[in-house]
């Protein structure tokens, strides 16, 4: 069952190391051209930002997501592209394939599985996943996608957990898992949609109680699935990136 901890290397909501942002993902750089410009401005403590480009990385090359791809990687941002593991249903051969694609296409950095599973019964096929894909390119970031806290043999095998992924109205009375004190803050990622400009301390602040070190925070919200909450930027984008970027702590 998970616990809500306050680990040694985390002795309070203030401490610790700063936040940063991972960016699950905008809409196509035609669509939404300020979020893409605004992952370049100087000073955004950004960890990474995904390239989706149709469900994965399409069936052609798409000379504006290049574009955008070149822009962060010479600003010095980490590109991941998205491959959907459909919580271990996916084929081997179609994860690479995918990855492959990426990698000749946009020249990614590295890759969010999402979806990923989380059961232990999983393990050994994910981990036959990420050995591969580190093989293809040196240096390879890798992000699970989990979206919950899994089975802790998990954190083997990536760079990255993210350990949430929803709405506010259960991010707020979330709890992590007892086996997450066992690693830094960088090793886990929350993303949450339905955060009000009020409650952005608050949220903040469980963040980094709940150890982790990578963020991505929105007003928005799916509106029952209607749409995807991280496809825009925040409205209080300017004032978060304040927050973050200056180490203002809630």
């Amino acid at each position: 069952m998970p616990h809500l901890i306050t680990p040694p290397a985390r002795t309070s909501a203030t401490g610790g190391a700063r936040l940063r942002f991972g960016v699950p993902g905008y809409a196509h750089p035609l669509v939404a051209p300020v979020e893409w410009a605004e992952l370049t401005r100087p000073g955004t403590p950004l960890d990474w930002a995904v390239l989706d480009v149709a469900n994965g990385p399409g069936a052609r090359p798409d000379p504006h997501c290049l574009e955008a791809a070149g822009r962060l990687g010479n600003a010095g941002v980490k590109v991941l592209g998205r491959i959907d593991l459909v919580h271990g249903a996916r084929d081997l051969g179609e994860v690479v394939g995918d990855a492959h694609r990426y990698l000749d296409w946009y020249r990614a950095d590295g890759f969010l599985l999402d979806r990923a599973p989380v059961d232990r019964a999983d393990l050994a096929a994910v981990r036959t996943a990420t050995g591969t894909l580190r093989t293809l390119r040196e240096g390879t970031h890798l992000v699970l996608g989990h979206g919950t806290h899994p089975h802790p043999g998990y954190a083997d095998l990536a760079d990255q957990l993210v350990t949430f992924s929803g709405p506010w109205t259960d991010y707020r009375w979330s709890q992590a898992a007892q086996w997450t004190a066992e690693h830094p803050p960088e090793r886990f990622a929350h993303l949450v949609h339905g955060v009000p400009r009020t409650h952005l301390e608050e949220a903040l602040r469980i963040a980094r109680w709940q150890g982790a070190g990578t963020i991505f925070f929105t007003d928005h919200s799916d509106r029952g699935g209607q749409m995807d909450p991280f496809d825009t930027l925040p409205g209080y984008w300017d004032e978060i990136v304040s927050r973050i970027g200056t180490g203002v702590s809630e």
